[in-house]
């Protein structure tokens, strides 16, 4: 009796809560399966150890810094998003310090429009037509326009003319000596030095193929050279100054960031880089060098144009 009892609780019982088991696991399994599809990461941060941090890390290392260039790809939303946000902490975080705010979207000779519209002389619709704008400004720079604009922060123009980078490419950097006054006014001081051994430059080189020669990755060279001249000319020490440019401009500290370093080696400065990837949660730590951190956004991502 005793025995036959337990016989039979062991025959159903067991069955019974195995079944249970297994229920529950695949139910926990198709939960798992379905929460991740759910939460999705429309980017990672690292550091440039490798290591993952979130955006309070990038805040606060932000504002131990007086330059801080935050290199995009320019039809990425997500680096787009970012850079206003990372814009507007800045300034709400510590308006003891003026920040400014600088493009290499805008060229030097438009510098006298973002002035008369940020001060209300010029109205929206005549600074747009006027200002030969990038055709993707209204959804990735305009939001960084209007915040400075109603918050009275400093827009710099910091590019070079495009027109006189062609032309480099096409007649040489000695062409810019027959410039007039007014126009070398918008560029880096002459003579423009260039270290054509830099790693960036020496790419820019072989991507091409040996054409457009030495003058392809001077013509480069000549708007990373205005970029920095016209940042420290209106940075002021001790304020911050955050720079949107291509993250090809200030990837690996050269570019931008090394022709400040000539002027100014001792300036504190940290770098932000925009990259895509199949697998942001995999990613070669290798990868993750070329700046103080790397924004990784998932490659199918979508884009701006």
């Amino acid at each position: 009796m005793y025995r036959f009892v337990p016989f039979n609780i062991i025959l159903i019982f067991p069955n019974t809560l195995m079944f249970r088991i297994i229920t529950l696991c695949t139910q926990l399994l198709l939960f798992t399966i379905v929460l991740n599809a759910q939460t999705k990461s429309a980017y990672l941060l690292f550091d440039a150890n490798g290591n993952q941090v979130d955006y309070h890390n990038l805040l606060t290392h932000s504002l131990e810094n007086e330059l801080i260039f935050f290199g995009e790809l320019h039809n990425n939303p997500i680096a787009h998003w970012l850079q206003l946000e990372l814009t507007r902490d800045l300034h709400l975080s510590d308006t003891s310090k003026p920040l400014r705010l600088g493009f290499e979207m805008f060229e030097a000779d438009q510098q006298v429009l973002l002035d008369e519209y940020a001060s209300g002389l010029l109205s929206t619709a005549n600074f747009e037509r006027e200002a030969r704008l990038w055709t993707n400004y209204k959804t990735d720079y305009k939001p960084l326009v209007e915040f400075a604009k109603l918050n009275n922060l400093q827009l710099v123009a910091t590019n070079i003319p495009r027109r006189y980078a062609s032309l480099v490419y096409a007649q040489g950097i000695e062409s810019l000596d027959n410039l007039s006054d007014l126009t070398q006014s918008w560029m880096a001081p002459l003579p423009i030095t260039v270290d054509l051994t830099l790693p960036g430059y020496k790419d820019i080189m072989a991507a091409a193929g040996g054409h457009g020669g030495e003058n392809l990755p001077k013509s480069q060279a000549v708007k990373d050279a205005t970029m920095a001249h016209f940042i420290l000319k209106y940075h002021v020490s001790g304020d911050r100054f955050i720079h949107y440019n291509g993250s090809y401009h200030s990837d690996n500290y050269e570019g931008i960031v090394w022709y400040v370093q000539q002027v100014n080696p001792d300036i504190k400065m940290m770098t932000i880089t925009t990259i895509e990837h199949d697998n942001p949660s995999n990613i070669d730590v290798e990868l993750l060098k070329k700046a103080d951190y790397t924004i990784v956004v998932p490659s199918t991502m979508t884009k701006t144009y």
